[in-house]
């Protein structure tokens, strides 16, 4: 019995939008007040750090990255929208009342921003170079989907930033205050995934406990949604190191348009199904034969710890000429899933991993996201 809805994404390549009509990543004076009006607020005032630490100084860098792919999606989700673009017209958006869905989106477009100016401001007063945009390559061409996707790189944020709440913990002086404004960029971003999840009918509030990620998954997530040598300071410059690409495979994604192939969402009835009711396939392009020994998915979900099932491999290597293409089967993480965001690892071993950091220190392709709603 087959319980797995595949959502199949578009791929649209946008040029790069910057500087914007507003003047970000660079506004003058009266702009930036034009952007603080637009958010709803303003940016916050406290004592600057002088230094930061490494790992600090890495986080902020990945955070400022993140930030401006945000403002360029939402720049572009908004033109869509206000030029009524096909996928994007009021029959596209309805039920929604379409001035309303305007406003919030250039709200959160213009909240972005600042959340963008606040990271590279960080930066430069630490010493740091402030990040440039790059150009991106959002996997979207209608309202429906863009929602979906915007859903997914909110809950990788909300699970992404405490971890970098916990390097600034450890910092000193005025770089320590950061662990505040992190956490008012928290409640921002949640509050902000509450509206994409009630636009798509969905619970506000997806679980009890969101699903945690670290700054190396959303680094490999971020990348893959970048055009490759676009970014004046790439993210590999931030040494978060690669892997192979992990991405899922299903009947349904066999469509004439690209995929994104490193997201699913599962779609349950009344009733989770059984993890052997949601068997996923999987594939690796450029894994080492040693990583095959002992193969495994390990996902994270929730603030539970990593649970790893046997992946099989259904073509074995055969010869030294054979393909550096694996084809891997699965239990799928249904029966320990918590709603929302679950995020798949290939990994060496069944574990058991106590957290994140065990479950990444063997992982060998990677990652996958799935929402479970």
């Amino acid at each position: 019995m087959r319980l797995l809805n595949i959502i199949t994404f578009a791929a649209a390549t946008v040029a790069a939008p910057f500087p914007l009509p507003d003047g970000f990543p660079n506004p003058n004076y009266t702009q930036l007040l034009s952007i603080e009006k637009l958010a709803g607020g303003f940016l916050p005032n406290s004592r600057l750090p002088r230094s930061l630490s490494k790992n600090a100084t890495t986080a902020l860098k990945l955070l400022a990255h993140n930030e401006i792919f945000e403002v360029a999606f939402f720049n572009e989700l908004l033109t869509n929208i206000t030029t009524a673009v096909p996928g994007y017209r009021p029959n596209d958006t309805a039920p929604l009342d379409r001035a309303q869905l305007i406003k919030n989106i250039e709200a959160i477009k213009n909240q972005e921003e600042l959340h963008a100016i606040a990271a590279n401001t960080f930066l430069v007063s630490a010493g740091e170079q402030a990040i440039a945009p790059c150009q991106y390559d959002f996997p979207v061409t209608n309202f429906k989907n863009a929602i979906l996707f915007a859903q997914v790189f909110t809950d990788l944020a909300l699970g992404t930033i405490p971890t970098i709440q916990l390097l600034f913990s450890r910092e000193a002086g005025a770089a320590q205050r950061n662990v505040l404004t992190l956490g008012s960029i928290l409640g921002q971003e949640g509050q902000q995934d509450g509206f994409f999840r009630s636009t798509q009918r969905k619970t506000p509030s997806a679980a009890p406990f969101l699903t945690g990620a670290s700054a190396s998954i959303a680094a490999k997530v971020l990348e893959k949604l970048i055009v490759k040598d676009s970014c004046p300071q790439p993210i590999s410059d931030l040494g978060f190191g690669t892997l192979p690409s992990l991405s899922i495979d299903d009947e349904a994604k066999t469509t004439p348009e690209a995929a994104w192939p490193n997201f699913i969402s599962i779609n349950p009835r009344s009733t989770k199904p059984s993890p052997q009711e949601n068997r996923l396939s999987f594939t690796v392009v450029g894994l080492p034969q040693s990583a095959e020994f002992n193969p495994s998915i390990t996902y994270l979900s929730g603030q539970t710890e990593p649970y790893s099932v046997n992946a099989f491999i259904t073509n074995p290597v055969n010869g030294v000429n054979a393909s550096d293409v694996r084809h891997f089967i699965a239990n799928g993480p249904a029966g320990a899933q918590s709603n929302g965001l679950t995020i798949a690892l290939f990994t060496r071993g069944l574990g058991p991993f106590d957290n994140i950091e065990q479950a990444l220190a063997v992982t060998n392709a990677g990652p996958v996201l799935i929402e479970m709603d």
